[in-house]
């Protein structure tokens, strides 16, 4: 069995986001990140490999058999993988209002989308909010740089103002004048927002939100003008889980 022009015309059309939300449907490649999706609620739609991937057997009867020809034809990965999955999107599910909780100010970047998935799977973040300006979940680079955790990450889109308006939870943002994440009491329940890669987070969150914390620099020059939001992100993480102090 080979690709049809349809298949892969399908496929080509969800590297876009508005094909993606029109099919309801997203890109997957690699074994580890389609292994972590096809264990998980999320629902095949459709799997392609060549003959040197071993299929699970609960998928062997519709998996496509294709040529490493054939892949490059559909693969978003400069390196081709083994495999391509097609996978429903899921409803969203709302979030609580409890424990930690990582908001996004419009994250552009789908590596740091992916990358912050991951982290708050590592550090035990059921909710991840993003603003609705931030970067598609189902971008295909986010979802190789996720590596499977958004099966265990809850992520919604959200106005984050409305949210901040709504929570019982004290609020944090990431600031370049906030204080000394290594001198503060952090809590154990709180939301903290993340913000956009250029310009930080909007001045309508920054209004609303009275706790700043920061990441201070220990380099004698001090000529870095900021920290990458994912790497600031996995060091935020760590003060909150170890508590500050």
């Amino acid at each position: 069995m080979s690709l049809s022009k349809n298949q892969i015309k399908l496929i080509n059309s969800l590297r876009q986001k508005k094909y993606r939300k029109i099919n309801g449907l997203f890109i997957a490649e690699g074994v580890k990140v389609v292994k972590e999706l096809l264990d998980s609620n999320f629902t095949l739609k459709a799997l392609f490999a060549t003959e040197k991937y071993v299929v699970d057997e609960r998928y062997a009867e519709i998996t496509t058999r294709i040529t490493e020809n054939e892949l490059k034809k559909i693969t978003t990965l400069k390196t081709p993988n083994r495999v391509l999955g097609i996978f429903h999107i899921p409803k969203a599910i709302e979030f609580e209002d409890k424990g930690l909780i990582i908001a996004l100010d419009a994250i552009n970047d789908p590596g740091n989308l992916g990358t912050i998935v991951r982290l708050c799977d590592w550090f035990g973040v059921k909710h991840l909010i993003c603003s609705e300006d931030t970067v598609d979940l189902y971008n295909q680079k986010v979802i190789q740089a996720s590596m499977g955790s958004i099966t265990r990450v809850n992520v919604i889109y959200k106005n984050l103002v409305e949210v901040v308006d709504a929570t019982q939870l004290p609020v944090y943002i990431a600031d370049m004048d906030g204080v000394n994440v290594y001198k503060t009491k952090l809590p154990q329940e709180a939301i903290l927002i993340m913000g956009n890669e250029a310009n930080g987070i909007s001045e309508a969150l920054r209004n609303k939100v009275s706790h700043k914390i920061s990441i201070p620099r220990f380099g004698e020059i001090q000529e870095t003008e900021s920290l990458n939001v994912a790497t600031a992100t996995s060091i935020l993480l760590s003060e909150f889980r170890r508590g500050g102090f």
